[in-house]
């Protein structure tokens, strides 16, 4: 089984194009998979021949009981299915045994974002603070500012190259799953707080003499920022300027989508800006903007 698995990673990196970050994610779940087939037993050599819906089964009934998440656990199921897909369709195996098995039931919940009140309130407070604060406070500023902007993933973020900012038209080249590509607008206060940042990514530079680092967003090193740190630093200013409430880096991509839906835009070109393969994905975030139409209507309309 190592070798079929080591094939399919190939197969993902090769022809899908897949990013580090899902190859090693489907590495460690299909990893768990098969230990669990060789019952914990190292060198125990498994047959992918023998497995059948049931081993799947018992997988994930192994999961529930150490009280993994469900939305963890619908992730395992999703790479064990690909990989015997994948199986199917190179004949080493007949047909999937995991076809059939159900995916969890996910309970529905609705993330809670920032208003649009409180987003302006926060970016507000953390301009100010930039005015007065240290320099690296630039680069947090245009960090919190383009992921509200732009609605991109931690991840786009964090591997965006200076030759991918358009200054003058005010758009960004944009590299998303499965590598591709789109263009994505940015407004004018995300544009100056980029502006603002420059020279002291410049000075970063000259500090560590990386004259060809490309990224956009540096640490005090002079290396591309990590989406770890980005998470870090958006939790500590939002803890220090803004409401008292959770929030990730997805969150202000969810704020991003949310409010422009309650603004008009169409849906389908949110879709093109989140870099939503299916339309059914961007969807999600209409149920945020209902409930929060609702919220206005309840407290607003005289027969509510």
């Amino acid at each position: 089984m190592d070798e079929l698995i080591e094939r399919y990673l190939s197969y993902l990196q090769y022809e899908r194009n897949a990013s580090p970050h899902t190859i090693r994610n489907y590495r460690s779940d299909l990893r768990q998979f098969q230990d669990y087939l060789a019952d914990g037993q190292e060198g125990t050599k498994v047959n992918v021949k023998d497995i059948d819906a049931l081993s799947v089964r018992g997988f994930l009934s192994f999961l529930f009981e150490k009280e993994k998440k469900k939305t963890s656990i619908a992730r395992k199921l999703a790479a064990v299915r690909a990989f015997f897909k994948f199986l199917a369709r190179e004949r080493v195996l007949a047909e999937s045994p995991a076809a059939a098995v159900s995916t969890p039931k996910l309970d529905r919940t609705l993330p809670r974002i920032m208003t649009e009140e409180e987003m302006n309130t926060f970016l507000d407070r953390v301009a100010e603070a930039t005015n007065v604060g240290e320099p690296i406070m630039r680069r947090d500023r245009a960090i919190m500012e383009l992921l509200y902007a732009s609605g991109l993933r931690v991840s786009e973020l964090a591997g965006l190259d200076l030759r991918h900012v358009n200054f003058s038209d005010g758009v960004l080249l944009v590299r998303g799953k499965g590598r591709k590509e789109r263009i994505v607008p940015f407004g004018s206060k995300a544009k100056q707080a980029l502006t603002d940042y420059l020279p002291v990514r410049e000075k970063i530079l000259k500090e560590n003499r990386k004259t060809s680092q490309t990224a956009v967003f540096l640490n005090t090193h002079g290396e591309r920022l990590t989406t770890r740190s980005v998470d870090r630093l958006l939790k500590k200013h939002v803890r220090v300027f803004g409401p008292n409430v959770k929030v990730s880096p997805h969150s202000l991509r969810h704020a991003f989508a949310s409010h422009l839906l309650t603004e008009g835009a169409d849906l389908r070109a949110i879709q093109e800006m989140l870099g939503h393969a299916s339309l059914a994905t961007t969807q999600k975030y209409t149920q945020v903007s209902i409930k929060q139409l609702m919220d206005v209507y309840d407290k607003s309309h005289p027969k509510a």
